[in-house]
């Protein structure tokens, strides 16, 4: 599954992408914002993630800049604890310029089509840039503060829980609509 949006082209991962994504996550900065990334992370871990078997119901994607093809990072949806969790990592030199929102409205689409009703989401209390992309993809804080397991960090830290009734037409769907 593709998608492209103003300035972005949302791909499937392959395991030829291993470098760019290596080169994009390599980073503590952003590794430590992930519950499943460990830290130190390698090539070999890179390799793994670009080779995991693609799930059509629980898509992950490259982010690439239409322009020029660069790997701003990876989205995707995956299942945990029942509910369908959305997850995102921008590269560093990325950070700040639209794009973890610009991905999420795309992926948030692309749940609606794939017939998911709901979505989650957290982020770490000391990772706020995540929970105001969060807001303004139309997610709500459930008030839930709860400890998650950080690979990254290796040990448990306190996030913030967001929810998303996906059965409520975005304002992105409202715009597309008039």
């Amino acid at each position: 599954m593709f998608h492209r949006s103003q300035n972005l082209l949302l791909r499937p991962i392959w395991p030829e992408d291993w470098e760019g994504v290596f080169a994009g996550i390599a980073d503590e900065g952003v590794v430590r914002n992930l519950a499943r990334a460990p830290w130190p992370y390698g090539a070999e871990d890179a390799r793994r993630f670009t080779a995991l078997p693609i799930e059509p119901m629980f898509p992950r994607f490259l982010v690439t800049r239409a322009c020029d093809a660069a790997v701003v990072g990876c989205i995707g949806i995956d299942p945990h604890e029942g509910d369908v969790e959305l997850g995102y990592w921008i590269a560093r030199p990325y950070w700040g310029q639209g794009y973890a929102t610009e991905a999420g409205q795309a992926v948030l689409q692309i749940a609606r089509t794939l017939g998911h009703s709901q979505m989650v989401a957290s982020h770490f209390l000391d990772n706020p840039a995540s929970g105001k992309v969060l807001r303004k993809l139309g997610f709500t804080p459930t008030g839930r503060v709860v400890e998650r397991h950080s690979c990254g960090r290796g040990h448990k830290s306190q996030t913030a829980e967001y929810a998303l009734d996906l059965s409520v037409p975005s304002q992105e769907d409202n715009r597309v609509a008039a």
